[in-house]
């Protein structure tokens, strides 16, 4: 029972450690990509070469 006094604030530290990375992915808007592959594979332009 005693190793639940260190696990226990451990698994808190790390889940908010998980939650700011979230937010923080949210505030700089790393999930947001209108223009991303959902849309590129409905076109029928391919991109064999990448631009330079």
């Amino acid at each position: 029972m005693e190793i639940l006094s260190i696990l226990i604030p451990v698994s808190l530290f790390l889940g908010g450690i998980g939650l700011v990375a979230f937010f923080w992915a949210m505030k700089t808007r790393q999930f947001d990509d209108p223009e991303g592959d959902a849309n590129r594979i409905l076109t029928r332009d391919w991109d064999d070469r990448p631009k330079p």
